[in-house]
Order: C-alpha cells, then structure tokens, then sequence
C-alpha cells in the first residue's frame, strides 16, 4: 500500500532521522519480557506492562528502578548493577521476538529512499543493540547513519547527537526532519533548530500533543502528508 500522498514527492537533498524504541518499532514486548525475566530469576514479581510502557523512553536501567517501585522492591546499587548486566545480556540475545515495526513505517521509508531521502536512525539505545535489532526486523540497510547512546560522546537531549547523525547520513540541518515520540525527541531537535513530527504511539508519560511538536501524527499513512510543509528549500 502506498503511503498517503508519497507517490510524487520529490524529497532530494531532505534527510529524515527517526528515534527506534516507540518510533520505528513497537519494541515493549521484548523489553518487558526481559524486565520480568530477571526480576523472576531475582524472586520478584512481574511488572505490570501498562504501567511499563510508558517508561521505555527512559533506557532499561530506569525501567529496573521503576519495574522495582511498582512492585514495591528495593535493591542494593550492587544487585540493581547485576539485574542490568542481566537484562542486557537476555534482551540481546531476544532483540526481535515479538518486536516489530509500526504499520506503515517500512512502506514510509521505502518511498522515502525511492524519492531521494537519506535516512537515519538518532537513539539512545545501545549502537550495537540497535543494529542487532534492525538487521533482524531487516530495516538496517534503509538507514545510512545509525547512532545509538554511545556512538558519541554525547547523547539526546544533546543536539550534537542529532546534528552528526544527520551529518553521517549525507545531510544538511537545513534540509532535514526528526521523527520521534518523547520529549527528550522533541528537545533535542529544538535544540538543534530542526523541525520535529512526534507520533502519538509511542512510549511518552506526556500525551504527544502536548511534547510541543511541530507536527503529530497517528498513523504513519498520515507522514508525508504533513512532511514536505516541514521541509525548507
């Protein structure tokens, strides 16, 4: 299915770079999952996934503290540090079980690519964690720049994270996009003077019409509708 109103943009010289966790794909199955898995290997109970959700944006360590809290445990920073070296162990090697992307997204970035984007991929997910994922969802080569937490020296909110994944993609700040679906998404790409379209599915504590947007969108049938209005040049 083509994309509302894709089929004759002409998007030559726009770079579009897209947050993973909430944006891209729907990855809280496997996130929780894991979460629950060394809480259960500790003798804790599960937390609850609708509670957990919106806490994703955060990275895993926070989903621990907060995993914790709902459940009303508390840990030394000695075991807390072993239930995180835990969860990255089991969350890599279960990246993509249930993982998926969002309806519409391969189809958004296929189009994308066929009308002269270039694509990449600004998280603060772990690099190689990231790579794993999109290689088994077979997304990885869309992207022409994947910067995770710890590419750089910095990281979102930093708008440098944003600016040189922009820059490793091929682009220009004046000519490009963010995509994503928190508020540390839509601060970063204020603080690096680039328009920002929040999508309403995500991971956000905040609901996405109040993170300050330029743009939201419910369903990416509706991204390229409002893009080429986001787009200078």
């Amino acid at each position: 299915m083509q994309p509302s109103n894709m089929k004759n943009s002409n998007l030559n010289g726009a770079t579009l770079v897209f947050d993973l966790d909430g944006t891209l794909v729907d990855t809280a199955p496997d996130l929780i999952r894991t979460l629950n898995h060394v809480l259960g290997e500790s003798g804790i109970p599960a937390a609850p996934e609708d509670k957990m959700r919106p806490l994703i944006s955060y990275g895993a360590r926070r989903m621990l503290v907060e995993g914790l809290a709902l459940v009303e445990q508390q840990l030394s920073e000695q075991h807390l540090d072993d239930l995180f070296e835990k969860f990255l162990d089991h969350y890599g090697n279960n990246v993509a079980v249930e993982s998926a992307p969002y309806p519409s997204i391969v189809e958004v970035l296929e189009t994308a690519l066929k009308a002269g984007a270039k694509l990449g991929v600004c998280t603060n997910k772990r690099e190689d964690l990231t790579r794993t994922l999109l290689r088994e969802l077979g997304l990885h080569d869309h992207f022409m720049a994947i910067l995770g937490r710890d590419t750089l020296d910095v990281y979102k909110p930093d708008p440098r994270h944003l600016t040189e994944t922009i820059a490793r993609s091929g682009g220009h700040p004046d000519r490009a996009v963010m995509v994503g679906d928190s508020a540390t998404d839509v601060a970063t790409a204020k603080a690096a003077g680039i328009p920002v379209i929040a999508v309403s599915f995500g991971y956000s504590e905040i609901p996405a019409h109040e993170l300050g947007a330029d743009i939201v969108i419910d369903h990416y049938s509706e991204f390229m509708v409002h893009l080429p209005g986001l787009l200078k040049g």
